[in-house]
């Protein structure tokens, strides 16, 4: 039990180490959360950390601004592999049509972890999106948001997908919610990493 308990504390500060980092920008402390092969999946970003610490970079940058806040976290361990759910919010502020907007989407992190070496890292990260809005940081301003376009998105990052479209990212348009299809299959996923038998797949997906 104490090395469950060891290894759920490291797993956990691990998590909330990799939010303080990513955000104030300290690479050289983000990189150690990863493992080597370690990959991430976001609205706006699908590949390996390396790529997206430099788009990351090449963002803050360019004026983006996205800031995470976390929750609690619900860690399954077996043997030298994890599976942590973290609550979490994702803040992002930028000008839509001329009107500086936050935009505050709700749900959680999904990470598949590894033990090697004495060490736990993330070997990918996968996000659900839960729901979202977004808001005019003038309370006075009028926001007429384009519906075909808002439409074009799952309804838990709708609003967040439709900021980042109009800065120009590329956004995916089928991550996983709070249910349905694509959350159901990231749950299996979760369970083959578990089962220690499908490491290749899960990296890959």
């Amino acid at each position: 039990m104490a090395a469950k308990a060891n290894d759920t504390r490291a797993i956990r500060e691990l998590i909330e180490n990799w939010a303080v980092w990513r955000d104030a920008l300290m690479m050289d402390r983000f990189r150690t959360v990863w493992h080597s092969d370690g990959r991430m999946w976001a609205t706006w970003f699908q590949g390996t950390f390396e790529e997206f610490i430099r788009v990351t970079e090449e963002g803050h940058a360019r004026g983006v601004r996205i800031l995470h806040f976390l929750g609690g976290s619900s860690i399954d361990i077996r043997g030298t592999r994890a599976i942590a759910q973290t609550k979490m919010t994702i803040s992002q502020r930028a000008s839509v049509d001329g009107i500086v907007c936050d935009v505050l989407c709700t749900g959680r992190f999904y990470d598949f972890l590894e033990k090697r070496r004495g060490r736990w890292g993330i070997v990918l990260r996968r996000l659900i999106y839960e729901k979202d809005r977004i808001d005019p940081v003038d309370p006075a301003a009028v926001l007429n948001l384009d519906q075909s376009l808002l439409a074009r998105f799952p309804i838990g990052y709708r609003h967040l997908a439709y900021l980042q479209t109009k800065i120009g990212y590329k956004v995916k348009e089928d991550m996983p919610g709070l249910d349905g299809p694509e959350v159901a299959a990231l749950y299996g996923l979760g369970a083959e990493w578990l089962k220690d038998k499908h490491a290749k797949k899960t990296k890959k997906t």
